[in-house]
C-alpha cells in the first residue's frame, strides 16, 4: 500500500526517534575566531622577517 503524499508546505509524518536533542555549545572561544589566530601569525611571520631585514641592512 503506498504512502499517501504529503503537501510541500506540510512536514512529513515520522516513525519516531530515539535520539535526544543535542545541547547548543557555548562559544569555543578563540579556537572559533579563526580571524584573530590569522592576524597572530601574520604579525609573528612580520616580526619574524623584520628581524631579517634590519639584519641585513645593519650589515651593509
Amino acid at each position: 500500500m503506498a504512502e499517501p503524499l504529503v503537501p510541500p508546505e506540510e512536514t512529513p509524518p515520522v516513525e519516531g526517534s530515539t535520539a535526544e536533542a543535542h545541547e547548543e555549545r557555548p562559544d569555543g572561544g578563540i579556537w572559533e575566531h579563526p580571524r584573530i589566530w590569522t592576524w597572530i601569525i601574520l604579525i609573528g611571520a612580520v616580526i619574524f622577517a623584520g628581524f631579517f631585514v634590519a639584519r641585513a641592512i645593519s650589515l651593509m
